[in-house]
């Protein structure tokens, strides 16, 4: 007799789960990562998995990598959440690795979230890693500079993974909606709603394509137009961005409006982003970043009246706190401007990356105990606080043998002009310092202090 199941149709798979893809030559986006000779894409002709922490935001692909490096490896694929998991169910999943090598197979382990593990669980990782037995594979939209914790960090490579831009989002509706639903029309601007909407998150894309896919069908409507795309999504559902432009594209307008001293255009952007139902904290941490990245000494006060303006928000809410949101937007945008330390640093950290580990001067290192004095650590320094005007002329900081950089050079504008005129004051005493101690010979690049 039949089973009273059997007519039934089996239960249809979520459109996310429907286009997941099945190599990595149907992945969306990403193409820094996956492109040709990029370093995914290596990793995958290789043939030789190591382990790595995906970081980007929700719905760009962290768990589809994980699952495509399983196969693409021939390896057996093991999945953590660490909202849900503990300690035990680590060790369930090593178990079950430890099954798998003695029947020759290998263990990809997916650890989603993996942030939210705390570093006697992150702990418990490291010898399975280290020993060969999992690849651990883990997912966070956190950075993991600040959230995994050092000992795992150093035994994984770091990805970021970007969000989707708007033409990657326009290719993945286009397939599915070529899948899902190819008979139903979208004009558009309704297309590219739904495009704005979706944020950069594939994954809620494809989520809001089904949902009005379900309500064009049901509503008997076809072509789909952007007012039936309001009244089909939830209210609280609003638009970032009216015209159908990617979120970031928006964004991107308020940081230049503030770069290009327009508070006008600034309060433009910044009301079209809170009108359209942006998070008023983000765009908050973006001013931050902003007054450092854009203002930074010419007016140091940016940056505090940009913190200022989150706390206030986080003190007053809505509609309030939105105004010392604008107010520090337009401080930003009418201060003076330097992207100076800005530049200094990418500089710096280029160069740390591509240079080897040079030792501390002797005169620079620390001396908390007797064997360290007696070899001399620290002796030779000179207390700029004993010296004249404060400063030790002449004196060096950096490693021995490394040439005097000059990543750091303000602007001649607001405080860093002044700042300009005391460097060079300072350099000025360099050289009188050098040549009183006989080493006027010394070329500019050596020695010397800013």
């Amino acid at each position: 007799m039949a089973d009273l199941f059997d007519s039934l149709d089996p239960p249809r798979l979520p459109l996310a789960e429907a286009m997941r893809p099945q190599s990595i030559a149907d992945v969306v986006g990403q193409r820094h990562l996956l492109g040709p000779g990029k370093p995914l894409a290596l990793a995958f002709q290789s043939g030789k998995p190591h382990s790595m922490i995906l970081w980007g935001p929700p719905g760009v692909g962290k768990t589809t990598l994980a699952r495509l490096m399983a196969k693409a490896f021939d390896a057996d694929f093991a999945a953590l959440s660490a909202v849900f998991s503990g300690v035990k169910d680590i060790r369930e999943a090593i178990t079950q690795a430890e099954i798998a090598r003695s029947r020759g197979r290998h263990t990809i382990l997916f650890v989603d979230e993996v942030h939210r593990f705390n570093k006697a669980q992150q702990d418990a990782f490291l010898p399975f890693v280290e020993q060969g037995l999992v690849t651990l594979v883990g997912a966070t939209t956190e950075n993991p500079s600040f959230e995994v914790n050092s000992a795992l960090l150093s035994r994984a490579a770091v990805y970021v993974l970007e969000p989707l831009g708007a033409d990657e989002l326009g290719e993945l509706f286009e397939r599915a909606r070529a899948h899902a639903c190819p008979e139903l029309a979208f004009e558009d601007d309704a297309r590219g709603r739904l495009i704005g909407f979706a944020d950069g998150d594939a994954r809620r894309l494809l989520n809001l394509l089904e949902q009005v896919q379900t309500a064009a069908e049901t509503a008997g409507i076809n072509p789909v137009t952007p007012d039936f795309i309001d009244e089909a999504l939830s209210r609280n559902l609003r638009r970032f961005d009216k015209g159908g432009e990617a979120f970031y594209d928006q964004i991107s307008a308020l940081h230049k409006s503030v770069r290009g001293s327009d508070p006008d255009a600034s309060l433009y952007w910044l009301c079209r982003m809170l009108d359209g139902g942006a998070e008023p904290l983000y765009l908050g941490r973006r001013l931050v970043r902003m007054a450092v990245e854009d203002v930074g000494l010419a007016d140091p006060r940016a940056l505090e009246i940009a913190l200022n303006a989150c706390a206030t928000y986080e003190r007053l809410g809505s509609p309030e706190g939105e105004l010392a949101l604008a107010q520090a937007a337009v401080f930003l945008a009418c201060a003076a401007k330097s992207n100076a330390v800005y530049k200094a640093y990418n500089a710096a950290r280029k160069f740390v990356s591509n240079d080897g580990s040079r030792p501390v001067p002797i005169h620079l290192r620390n001396a908390p105990t007797r064997l360290m004095k007696e070899l001399g650590y620290g002796k030779a320094y000179r207390y700029a606080h004993d010296e004249p005007d404060g400063y030790a002329a002449g004196e060096n900081y950096l490693p021995e043998g490394m040439a005097k950089p000059n990543w750091y050079e303000p602007v001649g504008r607001g405080l860093e002009a002044k700042i300009a005129e005391k460097l060079e004051r300072l350099r000025e005493l360099d050289k009188l310092a050098l040549a009183r101690a006989g080493k006027a010979d010394i070329s500019a690049g050596q020695g010397g202090s800013r």
